[in-house]
């Protein structure tokens, strides 16, 4: 059902854009209540063994808004794949602190190819390439934090 943080962010964004004013999910254990109070989401998990912490998530983003600050951030990579971070987290080259890091520039990676990893909230998440192509650029540095949306990578497309 919730498997990692994208299906949890993607689970939250229905609920803020439906009618529901609230949901609660209890699966082997775990409780999930998210209710929505004045124009934002909150989110309560709670484990047979926690008590349950309070994440409020701010209320979407009107439709105008991102459209009008998308131009003033948006770069032109040309014909570059580039690869963006789906979530909010720190941004981490290698699998451990001391092994070597997934990718280089340079380096040829297959469609599905593990390139980094961001973790969220102690979970890490592997981000992997979306096409068959050369690293051309990375453009984060390793333990940095990141933004939804943010470039990570700028693949050159093979084939």
């Amino acid at each position: 059902m919730i498997k990692d943080l994208k299906d949890l962010f993607s689970l939250i964004d229905k609920v803020a854009s439906s009618d529901l004013s609230r949901l609660e999910l209890e699966v082997e254990g775990l409780k999930l209540v998210l209710e929505k109070k004045e124009k934002e989401v909150v989110v309560q998990h709670q484990s047979s063994h926690q008590p349950a912490p309070v994440v409020p998530q701010p209320a979407p983003v009107s439709q105008e808004v991102q459209k009008e600050e998308a131009p003033a951030e948006e770069e032109d990579f040309g014909d570059y794949a580039v690869i963006r971070s789906p979530i909010v987290g720190t941004f981490y080259r290698a699998p451990a602190p001391d092994a070597p890091p997934y990718v280089e520039v340079g380096d040829i990676v297959e469609k599905g190819q593990v390139l980094c990893i961001v973790e969220a909230m102690k979970i890490m998440n592997e981000i992997e390439s979306d096409v068959k192509g050369r690293v051309v650029r990375i453009l984060v540095e390793n333990a940095q934090p990141v933004e939804y949306g943010q470039p990570l990578f700028l693949i050159e497309p093979l084939e």
